[in-house]
């Protein structure tokens, strides 16, 4: 329990004084603003990272083009997906989280005011409501949209079934979506465990999926070859040195 001790002990003074800096800049509508919310979730996943012992290890990282609009398609069966994520993906980026993260002070506040999308998962008019926000934000300020199409954290590591919401989105605003498998995240700490081990997360990144052309019938389709792209992402021998 020392790495997890050794977090807390880091994430007490570390997320206030992110968050707070982000949120001051975005209430002064400081020059800034947007530097500071693209800084502060970067610093701060970083600290934490280096708290638990963690490295990451970027595989294909090219796939991330700050030109165009996005959406990031990940894999999730830990909080350090989201932290090796945060710290890795340049550039604006845009979380689409649970609604539950909003509570969480300082960091939910913080997420809030900087323009990331919160979902209810429970109410499905307001879920289309987050959706319609993130498309929005794709269409005016080319971002890159991290989504975890599962819904949720995988209990066993395996990759669940995907929700339609990332696919409809890329179709409807052509935005191209980029797969992403985060690997080594569930042995450093998996879900309903607050046992934390030191260790490396691969990020590997597929090659960006284009949708010109692909229409909302087909959107079985497209998420359907994403999937098999996580999945092939996922099998991959792992040649990096832990």
């Amino acid at each position: 329990m020392i790495r997890a001790l050794m977090v807390l002990i880091t994430a007490v003074p570390v997320t206030p004084w992110y968050a707070l800096r982000a949120i001051w800049a975005a209430y002064r509508k400081a020059p800034d603003a947007q530097c500071k919310c693209e800084e502060a979730p970067r610093m701060w996943s970083r600290a934490l990272l280096r708290a638990a012992g963690v490295r990451v290890i970027v595989e294909n990282g090219e796939a991330i083009d700050e030109s165009v609009p996005q959406i990031l398609v990940s894999n999730h069966v830990s909080w350090f997906d989201v932290f090796a994520l945060a710290a890795t993906i340049p550039g604006r980026y845009l979380f689409v989280a649970k609604k539950e993260v909003r509570k969480v002070p300082f960091l939910g506040w913080a997420a809030d005011v900087c323009g990331h999308i919160y979902i209810d998962r429970k109410d499905h008019q307001s879920a289309l409501l987050s959706l319609q926000d993130a498309k929005e934000k794709l269409a005016r300020e080319k971002p890159t949209v991290i989504m975890f199409p599962e819904g949720t954290r995988s209990e066993t590591g395996e990759l669940q079934r995907f929700k339609k919401g990332a696919f409809v989105m890329a179709i409807e605003t052509g935005a191209e979506i980029v797969p992403v498998a985060v690997i080594g995240s569930r042995a450093i700490m998996p879900k309903h465990s607050f046992r934390i081990r030191p260790g490396t997360i691969t990020l590997r990144f597929g090659d960006p999926i284009p949708v010109e052309g692909v229409t909302l019938d087909h959107r079985d389709e497209l998420m359907h070859d994403t999937r098999e792209a996580l999945v092939a992402l996922l099998a991959k021998p792992n040649t990096t040195n832990s």
